[in-house]
């Protein structure tokens, strides 16, 4: 059967990236408008970006109120800014959240309305030219045609997509990765993790997407944690950002399974950050997905080297799901009781969070069939 693929426009990527790219930039338009947060210019990284547009003769604002993760308020201030300042085309700096808002602030841009609009249907709209820069290695946003934005009325995170939401032109530099923390190295890792494992464990998976989830499984569990103690380890630093892109272009093309689909609700309700969300549904998700998928998550084990030819499939399937745990540990991830959670407001909402998880459709791409009932189950084993 015929499938699509996608990627980026233009990937520029490794040391160095930025600088390689400033012709590319010059090629989509004359004022950008840069959406990043006020971290990216505490710690200088947005004075690098505006040097290479300057220094290019391209003119710029700054949007930097992307502060957590995105909503549909911040999305509507960006797109006035983006009109007051006369800009024609966009570039974002940070994590999934500037990524995740760029897109979303491009899709209004032409046709107007609210981000909320689109929630349930696809994005086909005319779309400003798009760079992405990302300064983590983990929610891959560079390479999806996704977006995840709050409805702050509905209280509910929307996964919108559209083939125009993929950026124009991704640079992959690992100097803007050497300055994040640990504890965002660890959760945006994890969250890469869980792409390219969902991708691969997917019933949307295909060869193409495979390719790229095997590769950024075997980079993530050599180099996250190298890149987790010593956050100054170029290489570490390098793989991993290649990692991340890997992860991002596998599950662009088979989508997510039911790791996403819980932790979307999370977030939403009790302000947990995505990669982290993730992370502390690793082991409960991945124990009820294996018995659908156990070639699958055996092979991963395989490729990994904690299994081996000697092992069956679900051996090497469930010495995988150790070795995941065993990372998730190394990682220091806190439980939702660690995290502050009150557990009676949490069971209250449960409810609600698997009634939204199911509506996202990404449990369902699980190849173990899921009900609303086993993901309500889920959600209490967290405790």
């Amino acid at each position: 059967m015929a499938r699509e693929f996608i990627v980026p426009g233009e990937i520029i990527s490794g040391s160095g990236a930025l600088d390689m790219a400033e012709g590319a930039l010059k090629l989509l338009g004359k004022k950008a408008l840069i959406v990043t947060d006020k971290v990216m210019i505490d710690l200088g990284n947005c004075a690098k970006v505006e040097k290479a547009l300057t220094n290019q003769g391209i003119e710029y604002s700054i949007y930097s109120d992307i502060c957590g993760e995105p909503t549909d308020t911040m999305i509507e201030k960006g797109l006035q800014i983006y009109k007051d300042e006369n800009c024609d085309f966009l570039v974002a700096l940070g994590g999934g959240s500037p990524i995740d808002s760029m897109k979303a602030i491009g899709s209004l841009v032409v046709n107007g309305g609210s981000i909320s609009d689109y929630m349930g249907k696809v994005i086909d709209v005319k779309m400003p030219p798009m760079a992405a820069i990302p300064t983590t290695a983990g929610t891959g946003s560079e390479a999806t045609q996704f977006t995840i934005i709050t409805d702050t009325k509905k209280d509910i995170k929307m996964l919108l997509k559209g083939k125009v939401l993929m950026p124009d032109l991704a640079i992959i530099d690992p100097q803007f990765t050497m300055t994040a923390p640990p504890k965002i190295t660890a959760a945006t890792g994890l969250d890469a993790l869980c792409h390219c494992v969902e991708a691969y464990t997917s019933r949307k998976a295909q060869i193409l997407s495979d390719t790229f989830a095997v590769s950024a499984v075997k980079r993530i569990f050599k180099y996250l944690p190298v890149a987790y103690k010593d956050g100054k380890n170029e290489e570490a630093r390098v793989q991993m950002s290649v990692a991340a892109l890997e992860a991002g272009i596998a599950f662009n093309n088979a989508s997510v399974t039911i790791i996403h689909g819980m932790s979307r609700p999370i977030g939403a309700l009790f302000h947990v950050a995505h990669g982290l969300s993730n992370a502390m549904l690793l082991k409960e998700c991945l124990t009820f997905a294996l018995p659908g998928a156990y070639d699958r998550f055996g092979a991963l084990g395989r490729d990994i080297g904690v299994a081996d030819a000697t092992d069956s499939d679900q051996e090497a399937a469930e010495k995988f799901l150790k070795a995941v745990e065993a990372l998730v540990n190394e990682l220091d991830t806190p439980t939702l009781e660690q995290f502050g959670i009150n557990k009676e407001e949490f069971f209250n909402v449960i409810d609600k969070m698997a009634h939204d998880a199911m509506d996202s459709g990404s449990p369902q791409n699980t190849m173990r069939d899921v009900t609303e009932e086993e993901v309500k189950e889920i959600y209490r084993k967290l405790w």
